[in-house]
């Protein structure tokens, strides 16, 4: 079956637009005829998503899709069709890039595909988990529960991401005053003072004619610099989009110490929520943890979790798993096996949910009252040597005086 987009009119001249499944533009033209319309033209249709590259924002954010979730629940739940909902959602207070989408999915479940059917021919719109959950809930009938959870999800998620958002801009703050006070000293203070003790015939500290050196090279080669500097977070940049560089780095961070932290109970979070809207929503326990994956957030422990996933699938217990390969904290696992053992894997993991994203904000506030005293540590004794360099040679002639 191919996609058409098609222009008719019926009998009083009426036009009519829209997409259609046809085999081809003859059996097109006879599904309209039994509608009582009667074809203009057509022409194939295209299921590719929209360019995000001319779009506001290039892609679509979280707080869309939860806002999307929601809105799609309450009208479901109000007792409006899918069809009906989509079509009015498209035309709401989205990006414009997300309206496109929106307009691509409605004609597609209007033609008669399933919503989680349409979803999938958007995979960068539409994340993995965001696809089988809205299958999962078209499956069980219970989709309107399902977007509120899906929402609930993504809400607290975002959340977390803006918690370390914020709680890094200070010490960033720090670092970049740091750097361009030892710039200021370097490239501009430092040759002056040089300059000025030169005509005086002062003897120089060694320090302070290793900073004068240090000085000069970066003035006359400051452009080399920059260009070094671009290159090197060009190619970082290039290493971590490849598989294998982002999997490196993933496992670097993990085992990091201070953000290792963070990130573990991340992860944790995480996967208590998803995982237990998984089970809620009737998914089996092996179907449920291949969806996992994708929701990590970490290319590392996905490939380790991928790995508990199939010892489960041989038979193994989930805690069992899960404790080989050492991803989780100590008492998640208990609880997963508490969970296991009294049948209320979904209640045990939902009620987790709370306290490890608390402790994501506890592991945030111990990084940061590390870090800021050490960066104060390290600007005040980069700002006292190089000071001490400059004013040396004066507290020389002085004591010459």
């Amino acid at each position: 079956m191919k996609k058409f987009k098609y222009k008719a009119v019926n009998l009083y001249g009426k036009k009519f637009n829209g997409i259609f499944l046809a085999e081809n533009e003859q059996d097109l033209r006879e599904q309209l005829a039994k509608q009582n319309l009667y074809l203009v033209s057509s022409k194939a249709a295209t299921d590719k998503t929209p360019n995000a590259f001319f779009s506001t924002t290039g892609k679509v954010s979280v707080n869309e899709l939860s806002t999307f979730c929601r809105q799609f629940a309450i009208m479901l739940n109000s007792g409006t069709s899918i069809i009906d909902t989509l079509e009015i959602l498209r035309t709401q207070a989205f990006s414009k890039f997300f309206c496109k989408t929106l307009d691509m999915v409605f004609e597609d479940v209007k033609a008669g595909l399933l919503l989680s059917e349409a979803m999938a021919k958007h995979k960068k719109i539409f994340p993995d988990f965001f696809r089988s959950m809205v299958r999962v809930g078209e499956i069980s009938g219970a989709l309107d529960e399902v977007m509120v959870s899906v929402a609930d999800y993504y809400e607290s998620d975002s959340k977390m991401k803006s918690a370390l958002k914020s709680a890094m801009i200070y010490p960033t703050i720090l670092i970049i005053m740091a750097i361009g006070i030892i710039v200021l000293l370097v490239v501009f203070v430092i040759p002056t003072f040089i300059d000025a003790f030169s005509s005086i015939d002062v003897e120089m500290p060694k320090l302070t004619l290793v900073l004068y050196d240090v000085s000069q090279w970066i003035i006359a080669n400051w452009m080399i610099l920059i260009l070094a500097i671009v290159a090197v977070i060009a190619l970082w940049m290039l290493f971590l989009h490849t598989t294998k560089g982002r999997y490196l780095w993933d496992k670097c961070k993990f085992h990091m110490p201070l953000v290792g932290n963070i990130i573990e109970n991340t992860i944790s979070s995480r996967f208590c929520r998803a995982f237990s809207l998984l089970v809620a929503s009737g998914m089996d326990i092996v179907d449920a943890m291949d969806e996992m994956a994708v929701v990590l957030g970490n290319k590392y422990v996905a490939e380790q979790f991928k790995k508990a996933t199939e010892d489960v699938r041989q038979g193994m217990t989930l805690t069992m798993a899960l404790q080989s390969y050492k991803l989780f904290p100590t008492m998640l696992i208990q609880m997963i096996s508490i969970g296991e053992r009294t049948g209320e894997l979904e209640s045990v993991l939902n009620k987790s949910t709370s306290f490890f994203e608390n402790q994501v904000q506890r592991s945030i506030a111990s990084v940061t009252s590390v870090i800021q005293p050490v960066i104060l540590l390290i600007i005040g004794g980069s700002v006292g040597l190089l000071f001490y360099a400059v004013y040396s040679p004066m507290l020389s002639i002085m004591n010459t005086l």
